[in-house]
């Protein structure tokens, strides 16, 4: 199953969700506690190794610019956060390796999610960032969208989460951290842990073409 950490602000928490086997790492360009610069992000992005998915999380943000950003530093995805369009969203889309499209629980939009053309879309709770748990009977995308479940994850109660909603892959910042923007690397070995106890068991032959993001056309080897 993919895991993800976002809201990471060092490079020293980047290499720690990758030590403790995340299959992405977040960083966070939309005004938050948690807000990085590019620059800061070029440096950390060239430690990481190259199977980990980097993904850049925007807000409202010019669509040029995301993608300008994306690529400029060499992020491998983008994750739009906000009210884009689906136009803005296929803009994007063309130009950066993979797209994450985030939406509230229960906005009437996911069920255009396939519109967006994302490779993945992430449910959250109202307030991203909040650390709020949503309804999770609220966690539906169109069949054979990607869903990916954020929103008040923790290392007590993803396994749940992931029993309740199957998701293919979870999300989590606040759940794992010390204080906003500072991961506690305790918690993070315990939702990484938490979410290979919880998931599945793959098929037979591992008979899939729902691969994690190393099996992505990622641009590149």
């Amino acid at each position: 199953m993919f895991v993800k950490i976002c809201g990471t602000t060092s490079e020293e928490d980047a290499l720690l969700s990758v030590a403790m086997g995340a299959d992405a790492v977040g960083f966070i360009f939309a005004p938050s506690p948690r807000q990085v610069t590019p620059a800061h992000v070029a440096d950390i992005v060239k430690r990481l190794p190259r199977e980990v998915l980097t993904v850049g999380v925007f807000r409202d943000e010019a669509p040029a610019r995301v993608v300008e950003i994306v690529n400029s530093i060499g992020l491998r995805a983008a994750q739009l956060h906000g009210h884009e369009t689906p136009e803005q969203a296929g803009f994007v889309r063309e130009r950066v390796p993979l797209l994450i499209q985030a939406f509230p629980a229960g906005d009437p939009a996911v069920r255009r999610a396939r519109d967006y053309r994302p490779d993945a879309v992430l449910l959250d709770a109202a307030t991203p960032g909040s650390g709020e748990v949503f309804d999770w009977s609220m966690a539906e995308v169109p069949d054979g969208v990607r869903l990916i479940l954020a929103g008040g994850l923790t290392p007590d109660n993803v396994a749940k989460a992931i029993a309740q909603v199957h998701p293919w892959g979870v999300d989590v910042a606040t759940g794992v951290e010390a204080s906003p923007g500072v991961k506690d690397p305790v918690k993070v070995r315990a939702f990484v842990a938490a979410v290979r106890a919880a998931e599945p068991d793959a098929p037979p032959d591992d008979e899939t073409d729902d691969g994690l993001p190393y099996d992505w056309d990622l641009g590149g080897s």
